[in-house]
């Protein structure tokens, strides 16, 4: 999103009923409640967090439970069948380096990260923090991430007390280095069918470090979906920040970023670039489709450009949360120049409630620009029979656009792909939308 101007928030009086009580035991109980439900709103953020970051440390392990089930199914073979596939054992081993590597980003990532509450938190003691006010724990994988983003059958991902000691390879580690390496320390160990597999290597290893509140003591148990969505991160890490995801980005991102360009011409545009500074494995989760194992295990460098060089480090903020909740809040309301959505508006579970928040926070004249297909995620959810899940076709959501006052200014259909291996087999195509359509006037919604 373009940045807000600055503008006082809009004011919001309050009248307190009198009637029986007293003037000081009202504010009293009010504050009190406010206090308790704060609290427990910053509960729930930690224990979403935490469930987060646990998912990220269970990597390692999640990934090498399905290394070991390849290599129990490699095992099956007969002798006569594994002498036509010899170099299996070898490629294992490579995955397990792989898998080092990008743990070794993902621990550095977290250091990074500076958490903005303490994560120790829990609902215990709250009023109120029964199940019906804890986050649904609905599991959806987006189709449009291919099978490697699928669930892997693993037996456990929890994480581990050990898993704070994993030895992880040095950023930048290649495969042809990997292979020398390989090449030079071979021996029947390495090849032998034991069920094995540590990451403790020792290949010019060094080992991470932990802030405090990575301790095990706050991580917890997460679902096998949850790790298999960080997979589909680093896969979404490509998209955005390597050299080998500029097609998609051109695809996608350059239509819109033109029309920006076109309507916002004085955006600030600076250059600094210090490209390449880590190195991760986004393809070795799946072995389907794949022209040779090189391509599998090949290394994709990040950042290819310093994210100052795009031109959005000025004023630019994230904000964490469901769309609807965060931006139905009154201080949005008419406050944006222009929103963009990319692969987003089909994230719903109410696409009218995105189209309706859409149009509250953009200000008259405002633009809305979107790029995307309509693959709505809670359509084929099963198993959950109160789930919500309204599916529009493209014409609808337009009439539904067009009920809360956007006007297309234009219209076209962009062919791409979504977090796809450019050298894979198979390559999944969509067929997106691509608008900009114009808030003419404010539209207050019937209910």
């Amino acid at each position: 999103m373009s940045e807000p101007e600055t503008e006082p928030a809009p004011e919001i009086v309050t009248d307190m009923a009198t009637e029986t009580e007293t003037p000081r035991e009202v504010p009293d109980e009010e504050e009190e409640k406010i206090r308790r439900l704060k609290k427990l709103e910053e509960a729930l953020e930690a224990k979403s967090l935490r469930r987060i970051i646990s998912a990220y440390l269970n990597y390692p392990e999640a990934s090498e439970e399905d290394l070991k089930r390849w290599e129990r199914s490699y095992r099956k073979l007969s002798p006569a069948h594994k002498a036509l596939v010899p170099h299996f054992p070898m490629k294992f081993q490579r995955l397990r380096r792989c898998i080092s590597a990008n743990s070794f980003f993902i621990f550095n990532m977290l250091q990074a990260f500076d958490p903005p509450i303490d994560l120790s938190q829990e609902l215990d003691g709250y009023e109120g923090s029964n199940s019906e006010c804890a986050p649904h724990e609905k599991y959806t994988l987006d189709e449009r991430h291919d099978s490697s983003c699928q669930p892997a059958l693993t037996n456990s991902c929890t994480y581990q007390e050990e898993s704070k000691h994993i030895h992880v390879p040095k950023a930048g580690v290649s495969v042809e280095e990997l292979q020398r390496k390989e090449a030079h320390d071979h021996s029947p160990k390495d090849q032998s069918e034991n069920d094995g597999g540590q990451l403790n290597h020792d290949h010019g290893s060094e080992l991470c470090a932990y802030h405090d509140w990575l301790d095990s003591s706050i991580q917890t148990h997460v679902p096998l979906v949850d790790v298999d969505k960080v997979r589909c991160i680093i896969r979404n890490i490509v998209r955005d920040w390597a050299a080998e995801g500029q097609r998609e980005r051109d695809e996608c991102y350059k239509p819109i970023l033109e029309e920006l360009d076109l309507l916002f011409p004085d955006r600030q545009k600076e250059s600094t670039q210090v490209p390449g500074e880590w190195t991760i494995y986004p393809w070795i989760h799946s072995n389907c489709n794949s022209l040779s194992d090189n391509d599998q295990l090949r290394p994709i460098a990040i950042p290819d450009i310093h994210p100052a060089s795009a031109g959005i480090t000025e004023g630019f903020s994230m904000c964490g949360g469901d769309f609807v909740e965060v931006y139905n809040e009154s201080t949005h309301a008419g406050m944006w120049d222009a929103v963009v959505t990319c692969f987003f508006i089909d994230t719903a579970h109410n696409i009218i409630e995105y189209i309706e928040t859409i149009s509250k926070i953009l200000k008259d004249g405002g633009v809305w620009i979107n790029l995307g297909p309509l693959l709505y995620h809670f359509a084929d959810t099963y198993g959950h029979e109160n789930e919500m899940s309204i599916e529009l076709s493209l014409e609808d959501v337009k009439r539904v656009a067009s009920h809360y006052g956007f006007v297309i200014e234009k219209e076209r259909t962009i062919e791409t792909t979504y977090t796809t291996n450019p050298r894979a087999m198979m390559q999944n195509r969509y067929y997106t939308a691509f608008w900009t359509m114009r808030k003419k006037c404010a539209i207050l919604a019937t209910t």
